[in-house]
């Protein structure tokens, strides 16, 4: 590479170190804050030493998996993907742990804050800290991890070189086993890393949360009457502990993998199509290959300044959202200009008219507008995922007519409640579909396949500003739980509860971004995944036949599996949901003067629940989806494989679509009568208890299962892609057929 490239490498190298600079200046200005009262100060200690027992116990099970992983990708792999896989796992579980332990740190502190300020904008301040530590460090730790792949392996160990010499027609490095390695498997061993400790930190702390927030919903609300989050309730600890663990550390983790994910499937199929002769210009295979991080480096920037629009006022409006948003679109407005000059300064030999067609490699890659090719597919990414986020948020807030009607059902009970909720979560899934569906295919007019994959990293480049906005939502329901718990006044409960419901609508809306993100990646790894197997040097060659009984029969079974994925996390939340509603109505009647308020009832047995429930029922589905793809693989061959990334994909979609706005309708329709939306109705009527039992129904799907999914997609290109080359070659069908039995 040239000087001004590793210049540029440079530059994300700067944009990392500020971010993580920035994260530690935020977390220890938000620790030095006051606890408040010792009431207060006890029960941020009991949530914080749960989380950490949870987290601790939930790593050493992923440490043992992770290890057996790591032989696995040395042996059938290569060395270099075995420590990239190892950076991987290190650098997402590196940000779910510091996010879960700023989060169990800050939200004490911002209730200490809305105690002695009365004063919501100074609130929001302290929140959106301690969330912006979460935002910065999972683009950073992201962006310093595949930096690190990139200079020890791609630079240092020379496997770019290595691409180009197999795309100039020499023989490929080998593996142990005497198959073929490259870059792009080194790649697939880092996002895999990530990929894995994500999703054992969704699952694991998706169950947790979701078993205790049923179990206290279920008993607190509808049988007791009690308030949220009252005192009294056992499973309250629990509830916000699971908060921690499930929306915090694994918000993190989750978007950590699709940033990494959506950054090198744009890597990985560069290097594919060079490999594959697609091109053969080497200043162009760089400049592909720089793109995606150096854009996602211009990102990370621009994020830092969105954040401190935020962190550096001194005054706020009370106007949360607002202010929320504006921080965000900062982030966005900046990323895209940051992004034009970019473009223009890596690509700008390309021409500005319509191509150059004397330069036959664009042509070939599909750059349609010159220059600004890559850079208009990531806009398409972007504004994709904003407009995903607004269809989002019609779909789930109190503002919009299909949750008011939630609202309104729910005063004839809770079947209807249920009934409405399903019909919103299903007619939601037709508008983000279509948007997708839009920009996947402006994305690719404007620069292939390529261009696909660059919509996948724009619609996640200003990631750290979309996830400080979504961890403060469950920093500030933490808050109003120890207000609560510790009998502040109730002008406290009012600011965090404010807090809390923007919150809601914010999550929704960066669940949209995950799942939109994964359908770019997905098909983007797709296509590095064909091109892995196939001997072809057209892009138009690239074909996988429906029709073929083994690619049908694998889109089959691929579509089934996000169902059965789902039905196992949701049956994992109930059984650990069941135990902690018989435990709750225990101590509610065996220990005297607990519904009075006399005595404290006992936490810790539900906080052993819980985490018992999560780490018994989060192994088979995390592991079901990293053998799946292998097993099948080395049974039925690559086509079957490829059948069933495509059925998965496309089931996934939808699925998670259906489950993150349908969970997010029921909860806010909940919100939208206690808040005396819903006339003639409040806490404590029978429409309150039909939206409560519809909350408690929509609870592991918005928060266990939607945000798996796109997980699940991922992980499964990810383990297809890296093992592909050696399933292709050692299959029990491929077997079969040297022996003559022609099966497909």
């Amino acid at each position: 590479m040239n000087t001004w490239e590793n210049l540029l490498l440079i530059i994300v190298g700067i944009a990392v170190i500020l971010a993580v600079a920035y994260a530690a200046f935020n977390y220890f200005t938000v620790k030095k804050l006051e606890e408040g009262t010792d009431r207060m100060q006890e029960i941020g200690s009991a949530i914080r030493t749960g989380a950490n027992a949870f987290i601790k116990y939930e790593y050493k099970i992923v440490a043992i998996i992770g290890a057996i992983v790591t032989v696995f990708v040395l042996i059938v792999i290569s060395w270099q993907a075995a420590i990239a896989f190892v950076i991987g796992a290190v650098m997402s579980a590196a940000a779910g742990y510091v996010g879960m332990k700023i989060a169990t740190y800050c939200n004490v502190r911002v209730t200490n804050k809305a105690r002695e300020s009365k004063d919501l904008g100074k609130t929001l301040k302290v929140a959106f800290k301690g969330g912006s530590v979460m935002g910065l460090c999972v683009a950073g730790f992201a962006l310093l991890g595949a930096v690190l792949v990139f200079l020890i392996f791609g630079l240092g160990a020379g496997q770019i070189q290595g691409v180009v010499d197999v795309g100039l027609g020499k023989e490929a490095a080998k593996n142990f086993i005497g198959l073929p390695t490259n870059f792009t498997m080194t790649l697939s061993g880092y996002a895999l890393g990530c990929s894995i400790i994500a999703m054992f930190n969704r699952v694991g702390g998706g169950i947790y949360t979701k078993a205790a927030d049923m179990g206290a919903d279920l008993v607190g609300k509808t049988e007791e009457h009690i308030p949220e989050d009252d005192p009294r309730n056992p499973a309250t600890i629990a509830d916000n502990v699971g908060d921690n663990v499930g929306d915090v550390a694994g918000l993190g983790s989750d978007l950590l993998e699709s940033y990494v994910g959506a950054i090198l499937s744009a890597v990985m199929l560069a290097g594919e199509l060079f490999m594959h002769k697609i091109f053969t210009d080497v200043a162009f295979l760089n400049k592909l290959l720089l793109f995606p991080l150096v854009f996602a480096g211009c990102g990370l920037l621009a994020c830092i300044i969105g954040i401190s629009y935020i962190v550096l006022r001194t005054n706020l409006s009370k106007n949360v959202h607002m202010e929320l948003n504006i921080a965000t679109w900062i982030s966005a407005g900046v990323t895209v200009i940051a992004g034009l000059v970019l473009s223009i300064f890596m690509f700008k030999d390309v021409g500005s008219g319509l191509g150059d067609l004397r330069n036959p490699a664009y042509v070939s890659v599909g750059f349609k507008v010159g220059a600004f090719s890559p850079w208009l597919a990531a806009v398409f990414g972007i504004v994709a995922g904003i407009v995903i986020g607004i269809i989002s948020e019609y779909y789930t807030s109190y503002d919009y007519k299909p949750t008011k009607g939630i609202a309104s059902a729910s005063k004839e009970g809770p079947a209807l409640t249920v009934t409405q909720g399903l019909a919103t979560g299903m007619i939601s899934c037709m508008l983000p579909v279509v948007v997708l569906a839009v920009a996947i295919f402006g994305s690719y007019a404007l620069a292939g396949m390529y261009g696909v994959a660059c919509a996948a990293f724009g619609m996640l480049s200003f990631v750290a500003a979309t996830v400080s906005v979504d961890t403060y939502g469950p920093i500030s329901d933490n808050a109003g739980g120890i207000a609560e718990m510790s009998y502040l006044d109730p002008e406290v409960r009012e600011i965090t509860d404010k807090l809390d419901s923007v919150g809601n609508t914010t999550a929704a809306i960066g669940k949209g971004f995950a799942i939109g993100s994964a359908s770019f990646a997905a098909l983007s790894l797709m296509t590095s995944y064909l091109f892995a197997f196939q001997e072809i040097n057209l892009v138009e060659q690239l074909v996988l036949n429906i029709i073929n009984p083994m690619t049908l029969c694998g889109a089959l079974c691929g579509a089934a599996l996000p169902f059965m994925f789902s039905g196992m996390l949701i049956n994992a939340v109930a059984k650990a949901a069941r135990k902690m509603v018989e435990e709750v109505r225990r101590q509610f009647n065996e220990i005297e003067g607990l519904r009075e308020g006399k005595v404290l009832p006992d936490y810790k047995t539900c906080i052993e629940i819980s985490s018992s429930g999560a780490l018994k029922e989060m192994r088979i589905p995390c592991i079901l989806c990293i053998l799946f793809p292998l097993v099948t693989g080395f049974i039925f061959g690559p086509m079957f494989v490829g059948g069933v990334l495509m059925g998965a994909t496309i089931s996934a979609i939808m699925l998670a679509i259906f489950c993150g706005n349908s969970g997010g309708a029921w909860d806010n329709a909940k919100k939208y009568i206690e808040s005396g939306g819903v006339e003639g109705e409040e806490k404590g009527t029978p429409a309150h208890d039909a939206s409560v039992v519809g909350d408690t129904v929509g609870d592991p799907l918005k928060d266990t299962v939607g945000p798996s999914l796109d997980i699940l997609i991922k992980i499964m290109s990810t383990v297809s892609l890296a093992t592909v080359v050696v399933f292709n070659s050692f299959n029990l069908f491929a077997w079969f057929e040297q022996l003559g039995w022609t099966i497909a």
